[in-house]
């Protein structure tokens, strides 16, 4: 890779992990439902104009749009408002590789190889190990709520492996469009109506540089971003930078939000990157119809759906 695509990737990985201090600081200004909803609110509508007609079929961006958009990042928002540490959370969502290889593996009948087995039982034991130490301090329902966000995220991953989108950018942006009602419908449910209307009455500018950032700069620059650098590199090039994203997000909520990391977290934070690593990056071997492999792309973000590719071939 170029020096400058490089710095690109870094760049991206870092906006993905300060991500979760900013969800971290939002969740000061909003509700967790409605600040969810907001985001795909304020990435989707002015984008469509710009990014043309889907270029997949309705069903998968429905299916992408409810598994990602409200059920991941809805029970990622709780949890986090629960008292989940940002820093923490960049770390445990990347057990979305295990749950991913996991269902591939039912749904896509891709067998897992054996270094890919051996990642997954390291990234679990990395994820007991932040149990352990989230238990100690910590809420537990908010722990397991973001371990059901990673699981979910897992489901959209094999969703957008079987939908096999041409353009990731045109995709993220309609997949933004589907969570957005019934975002704002859980909301009004479980939040109500008054805790909603006082927050949007509170608006402030940093409360509205808050959704321009997770909508604007982590959704539509980090995904055009990401997307441009897997139409000229190998996903094999381009995925491992992903493994920043946790740094990234425990490194700027210690700096910013003083989040302490206790030694078991370290010690999770290098069992789970590295178990990623091996999770996300071994092959598998197919016992199904061939489909696109994978390579993980975090926002904490979506599994890039990129092959092996050359440099100028298409990705997501």
């Amino acid at each position: 890779m170029r020096p400058l695509h490089i710095a690109l990737a870094a760049l991206v990985a870092a906006v993905w992990g300060v991500n979760f201090v900013v969800i971290e600081v939002g969740l000061g200004h909003f509700p967790p439902l409605l600040f969810s909803a907001l985001r795909f609110l304020v990435a989707a509508l002015p984008a469509v104009f710009f990014v043309g007609r889907p270029k997949v079929a309705w069903k998968w961006i429905v299916g992408v749009g409810l598994a990602l958009g409200v059920a991941k990042f809805g029970l990622l928002f709780i949890g986090m408002d629960r008292g989940m540490p940002a820093g923490l959370s960049s770390l445990v969502l990347q057990i979305q590789a295990v749950f991913t290889a996991l269902f591939a593996a039912v749904a896509l009948g891709e067998r897992p190889g054996r270094v890919r087995v051996l990642g997954m039982g390291v990234a679990l034991a990395g994820i007991g190990v932040a149990a352990v130490d989230e238990g100690a301090g910590g809420p537990v329902l908010a722990f397991v709520l973001v371990i059901a966000a990673a699981a979910c995220w897992g489901v959209s991953n094999v969703l957008t492996r079987k939908a096999a989108p041409p353009d990731s950018l045109n995709f993220m942006v309609w997949v933004s469009t589907v969570p957005v009602l019934p975002l704002l419908g859980l909301s009004l449910l479980f939040e109500g109506w008054d805790r909603d209307k006082e927050a949007l009455a509170a608006l402030d500018w940093s409360g509205a540089g808050i959704i321009v950032y997770v909508a604007w700069i982590t959704t539509v620059f980090g995904f055009g971003a990401w997307g441009f650098l897997l139409r000229h590199h190998p996903a094999s090039s381009v995925a491992p930078f992903t493994l920043l994203v946790p740094v990234f997000g425990m490194s700027s909520a210690a700096l910013l939000l003083g989040e302490s990391v206790s030694p078991l977290r370290w010690c999770a934070a290098a069992l789970l990157v590295g178990g990623v690593a091996l999770t996300s990056l071994a092959g598998t071997r197919r016992t199904g119809p061939t489909t696109v492999a994978a390579g993980p792309e975090a926002e904490a973000g979506v599994l890039a759906v990129a092959g092996e590719r050359g440099p100028g071939a298409a990705g997501r």
